[in-house]
């Protein structure tokens, strides 16, 4: 790949690039904006001057204005999409020479999703786009590209040259918003793009009021999930035409739920392309009903996928109808919302309230009813609801139109049935299903496979393809092993032995063999497993009876752990967890259990709630256990649930534990932390809260991989750096399942989806410390009390020190303490059976928690770096969570008894000088801890105590002279401001205290007050004698607000003196 030294060299070849894939030759340089509304007012003209529109008289500025105050109004990228999605704009002529619409509204042509490369589109490049300051503190901006549509700017690009991270590049165009620099026509932009040669990244504008959010920051990949970061291969794809026309056309987003403009990552749109492909090549006449399916993983946006497929065969007329079937509880809950809020309009997606106005949808002729959301349910009964409603000719009419339906969720085995019903009902239409775990032949159900349903594959994108993305996260499985192995197998050997004791077993030759045939691992393994001749050879947990695990031992044993790892799991309750059991009676029991055990712990649960009258005893436990979790529920939360109401009671369960409306900002003491469940919400329930499942039932296949993604959504990585699942009904059994399971649905790309266990992370942060270690002691800071000067090395210490960060959150979660400085773990992956000693080491934990403290604080101090101010470029990547952080108590007491022992020795006659200065040596290490602000602070005192300048208290600590040598400074400080300025330090030192920010800095007009008491004359004197040049009036007042606002938003900077003969005057 080429290397770009220089910015502009990347930028000259990038426009080469997109001239050679669709864009013109004709290039805007360095456009001001009023320049860029006159060449939309050109291309208008052009595209409108037709006599019923412009009759070829020019568009005045007063008419551009207009339109540019519909831009005003509508402000925020969501609403924007449909003004340039909307195909023309209304305006009142103000042009006196069309005298035939003069003073009269007419209609203009904006964009056509439809018109691509062709008819009236025009494609530009405005290189260089000026920005005006929109505040006089800030600076003149200078974007680096824009890509026009017909005159509109509809993306902005931002690069880096090579070597820079990409990050930067987006970090500036955040830093450009917050400006206000997407404003006015600039404010149109609908994609942001951050390049640099070898990386790229897309997102959407979120608007003056929206927030940037990283999780959203994607990469293109080609048809096969391969990211594609070369420079010239994203201008021959993702910003070429067509397909830059048809991502603001057709694959944007306004998601009016969220209140945000979203794209569609790649995987969508080649799904969406292959369905809409799919149907504009189907022969209606054919009878074939297979459409296809899309394989995406759980998480992955299928809802949206699905919608997007739905529009494109509208707009494209290929089909008649097209219906999106789900299960009726979804349809109930979220899914119709979803559909409503993408699209253009809410009545473009139609619901059906029964069957007489499904019957009336699929029949009518008007546009609107293109769309329509059913559940399987309603559409499987259409022909029975319907018998003495519906003529003949209405049924063969509803047959005859080209019907498309898209099912969700399709892997589902209840909608077998339902399914062959409908396809009887219409035989010609097109079906096409959307799954994350599709059914194979090793998972089929009732003999079908999603194939044989819905035909072949047409784009997948598995659960190792989204955990590689970061679109989900990967699972930390954990086996708890609750009845020892060993123990186990003897349990169950006597047991098919018949025998009650071990001495009876081995002196009766009969049970002897039949008890050590099952002792022997290696004839019977604990899990079963299907061996070389296709037969099922049960293993010893196949043996074990139900009974076993519902024992008050066993539950009590399982609860225990739960209770015993909370606060770790739960990152001290942030985070809930799903509990899964194999029964409703053992969901009561369990949910006893909490209650008695962990009072404290916020439980409920949720299951089928239907007595059934011949239930006998059973029925009545089921409805005494639901009556006490609906009062206890009530009670903990005010609310009056009962179970006539159980569906609302799993509406406001599901909401809380998802932090949904409404309980987005959810008090501690009003949050769920666990939720017990037999089968409920182990699929189609999303929340990112949620980071456990606990499971005390054996699943396989689909159902395993469905349970598993309740914990994968997107968090903070710090935080929940993984999906943690702690298995304990027939563990081997599970682990088994969780790897055929994986193999079958990681699309033969298993790598990444499991987390690293503790000892990988131990190790990894082992050898990112070493490296650390290594790259300060080459510099010169073997104490490592200040980062290295060279900016290339601070780029290497802070990507290694994100990666032993990551490492370090990981092993948190997975039991490490400082307190322990060596772990015991196995040497192979592999569980080894239990009748063989498991082989062992001893892993060493290099970094100490002071070592740990001291690369924090100086992580911290990358964001603070001197001279990183306006126009410095810096050439490494900082994580905001990781300068967030505390960096834990400071070792005080160390460093204290370092200065106690030193200010004794100063005291001591007999005390030889080497002493003396190893002792200050160990006082200058210790000060590692503290900031470079501290340090600064700390040796000062120390200079001073050594030049007799300061006088040592009695019972003063060095933190106190530290805070007092700061506050001097802080003083000292605002005292210069005050005589060089004459402003009032009392408003200065409010200012302060405040701890301001610059959106906020002028609240309640604090900061007018305080430019408002400096005597100009005297700050016109102190910046010339700074500046060693006069400074005119006229500019004094831009100095001051500058310095101003430096000196406040720093907390206090240093006042540089004049030259002394200023002084002496």
């Amino acid at each position: 790949m080429v290397r770009f030294d220089k910015e502009a060299d990347f930028e000259k070849k990038l426009i080469q690039a997109l001239q050679s894939n669709g864009w013109e030759k004709e290039v805007l340089h360095h456009p001001t904006e009023q320049e860029l509304i006159q060449n939309w007012a050109n291309i208008l003209f052009e595209n409108n001057r037709d006599i019923d529109r412009l009759n070829d008289c020019p568009l005045v500025p007063e008419e551009m204005e207009e339109l540019l105050e519909q831009i005003r109004s509508l402000r925020t990228p969501l609403a924007l999409n449909g003004f340039i999605n909307g195909k023309t704009v209304s305006i009142l002529r103000k042009n006196p020479k069309d005298q035939l619409h003069y003073g009269r509204e007419v209609s203009l042509k904006i964009y056509d999703r439809l018109e691509i490369a062709g008819g009236k589109s025009r494609y530009q490049i405005a290189e260089q786009p000026l920005f005006p300051r929109h505040n006089e503190i800030l600076q003149d901006r200078r974007g680096d590209l824009m890509l026009l549509i017909n005159g509109m700017p509809v993306f902005h690009i931002e690069l880096k040259k090579s070597g820079v991270p990409v990050s930067q590049a987006s970090n500036q165009i955040q830093k450009y918003a917050h400006e206000g620099v997407f404003t006015g026509l600039f404010s149109l932009v609908q994609i942001f793009v951050a390049m640099n040669p070898e990386e790229t990244l897309y997102f959407t504008n979120p608007g003056p009021d929206g927030k940037f959010n990283s999780d959203f920051f994607f990469h293109w990949a080609d048809f096969n999930n391969d990211p594609i970061n070369d420079w010239q291969r994203i201008a021959s794809t993702l910003l070429s035409i067509p397909m830059a026309h048809q991502l603001i056309g057709f694959y944007t987003v306004a998601d009016d739920a969220d209140g945000i403009l979203k794209v569609m990552r790649s995987y969508q749109y080649y799904a969406a392309n292959k369905i809409s492909d799919r149907v504009a090549k189907n022969d209606w006449e054919a009878g074939n009903q297979l459409g296809g399916y899309i394989w995406h993983t759980t998480g992955s946006g299928k809802t949206m996928t699905s919608f997007k497929s739905a529009q494109l065969i509208a707009a494209s007329k290929d089909a008649d109808k097209v219906i999106f079937l789900m299960d009726r509880i979804e349809l109930g809950t979220q899914s119709l919302k979803e559909y409503r809020a993408f699209a253009d309009n809410a009545d473009e997606v139609q619901e059906t309230e029964d069957t007489i106005a499904l019957i009336g949808k699929l029949k009518s002729t008007d546009p609107k009813d293109t769309l329509i959301v059913s559940s399987i349910q309603k559409m499987s009964n259409i022909k029975d609801d319907a018998a003495g409603k519906l003529r003949s000719k209405d049924l063969e009419e509803m047959k005859s139109r080209r019907l498309v339906f898209i099912i969700d969720e399709c892997h589902r085995s209840t909608f077998g049935e339902m399914l062959i019903t409908i396809k009887r009902t219409f035989p010609n239409a097109l079906f096409f299903g959307f799954t994350g775990t599709p059914v194979f032949q090793e998972n089929e159900q009732a003999l079908s496979t999603t194939a044989d349903i819905f035909g072949n594959e047409l784009h997948r994108y598995s659960i190792a393809d989204g955990i590689r993305d970061r679109n989900v996260l990967g699972f930390d499985p954990s086996m708890v092993i609750v009845y020892p192995d060993k123990k186990l197998r003897q349990a169950v050997a006597l047991q098919e032995a018949k025998a009650s004791t071990v001495e009876e077993a081995v002196s009766d030759p009969e049970k002897s063999r039949a008890y050590f045939h099952f002792m022997d691992s290696k004839e019977i393994p604990m899990a079963g497993q299907v061996g070389p001749d296709g037969k099922y050879q049960k293993g010893i947990e196949d043996y074990c009876p139900k009974a076993q695990f519902q024992t008050e031992d066993y539950q009590n044993a399982v609860a225990g752990d739960i209770i015993e790892n909370w606060l770790t799991m739960s990152r001290n309750k942030k985070f809930h967890a799903i509990f899964a059991t194999s029964s409703i009676p053992e969901a009561i029991q369990y949910y006893r259990i909490f209650r008695k055990k962990m009072p404290g712990l916020k439980v409920t649960g949720l299951f089928d709630p239907n007595i059934d009258n011949e239930g006998g005893e059973k029925a009545l436990q089921k409805e005494d256990g639901l009556r006490e979790m609906l009062e206890d529920y009530n009670q903990l939360y005010n609310q009056h649930f009962d179970i006539g109401g159980y569906a609302k009671f799993k509406k406001d369960a599901a909401a809380r534990l998802a932090h949904k409306k409404p309980y987005e900002r959810v008090k501690p003491e009003q949050q769920l932390d666990l939720l017990i469940v037999v089968n409920q919400m182990l699929t189609g329930f999303d929340s990112r809260w949620v980071n456990t499942l606990y499971l005390d039932k054996v699943l396989v296949y689909q159902n395993l991989i469905q349970a598993f993604s309740r914990t994968n959504r997107l968090f903070n990585i710090n935080e929940k750096p993984f999906g943690s699942i702690r298995y304990y009904r027939l563990p081997h059994t599970m682990k088994q399942n969780i790897e055929n399971a994986v193999k079958l649905f990681s699309g033969d790309k298993p790598r990444g989806l499991f987390a690293d266990h503790l000892p990988e992370n131990i190790r990894h942060m082992n050898v990112t410390f070493e490296e650390m270690k290594y790259l300060f002691v080459n510099a010169g800071q073997e104490d490592m009390l200040q980062l290295p000067e060279d900016k290339t090395v601070c780029a290497r210490f802070a990507k290694l020190f994100r990666e032993y960060s990551t490492c370090y959150q990981a092993a948190q979660i997975q039991g490490f303490v400082w307190t322990k400085t060596d772990y015991v773990v196995p040497v192979s992956e592999d569980n080894s059976e239990e009748d063989e000693p498991e082989k062992t080491e001893l892993l060493h934990v290099l970094p100490t928690r002071t070592e740990h403290d001291i690369l924090q604080q100086r992580y911290k101090e990358l964001a603070k770096e001197p001279g990183l101010g306006s126009g410095y470029e810096v050439p490494f990547e900082i994580d905001p969570y990781l300068t967030d952080q505390n960096t834990g108590t400071i070792d005080y007491d160390y460093m204290n008894s370092r200065f106690d022992k030193w200010r004794k020795q100063l005291d001591q006659q007999d005390i030889s000088r080497e002493e003396l200065d190893a002792t200050l040596e160990e006082l200058h290490k210790s000060f590692a801890f503290l900031s470079q602000e501290d340090q600064k602070h700390a040796n000062r005192f120390l200079h001073d105590v050594q030049t007799g300048d300061i006088h040592l208290e009695k019972g003063k600590t060095i933190q106190d002279y530290i805070s007092e040598y700061a506050v001097s400074e802080k003083k000292e400080q605002v005292h210069r401001l005050s005589v060089y300025l004459g402003c009032v330090e009392e408003l200065v030192y409010s200012m302060l205290d405040a701890h301001v920010t610059r959106e906020n800095i002028n609240e309640y007009g604090r900061f007018d007050a305080l430019k408002n008491s400096v005597v100009k004359e005297k700050a016109r004197e102190y910046f010339t004698a700074i500046d060693g040049k006069p400074l005119p009036m006229f500019r004094v007042h831009n100095r001051v607000d500058a310095f101003l606002t430096d000196f406040i938003l720093q907390g206090g900077m240093d006042v540089p003196e004049p030259p002394e003969e200023y002084r002496a005057v």
